[in-house]
């Protein structure tokens, strides 16, 4: 495996690990009120998006020397909005887990992420 191939290979497991601790171990009960109506949802959502972004940030760092730095922006964005629309009332978290729909916004929703992460 030649050095290119060695890298990408390494970010893409990187950003699997990156995105299984932003969005289970590191996110609390308080960022868990993404789900929540009205607008109490957006503080929640917000302080996990920035996590992502954060972890994003540290790699791009890591790899690129920082000057894609703007690409943490992106994955904070489209991770709010991804999120959101999975945590809306109306959109998806009407779908229970025994309804086909659920499972495909869950794929639609992983295969969202690992997309963004392939940016």
């Amino acid at each position: 495996m030649d050095n290119g191939n060695y890298i990408f290979f390494s970010l893409l497991v990187i950003f699997q690990i990156k995105h299984f601790l932003a969005d289970y171990p590191l996110q609390g009960k308080y960022m868990l009120g993404k789900f929540k109506g009205g607008t109490e949802w957006i503080l929640p959502l917000s302080a996990h998006s920035l996590v992502h972004g954060f972890f994003t940030l540290g790699i791009l760092m890591a790899f690129s020397r920082g000057d894609l730095w703007y690409l943490s922006l992106i994955d904070m964005g489209l991770h709010f909005s991804m999120d959101r629309i999975k945590a809306s009332p109306n959109i998806w978290v009407k779908y229970k887990i025994d309804d086909r729909r659920f499972w495909w916004a869950l794929g639609f929703y992983q295969i969202f992420h690992n997309l963004t992460h392939l940016l």
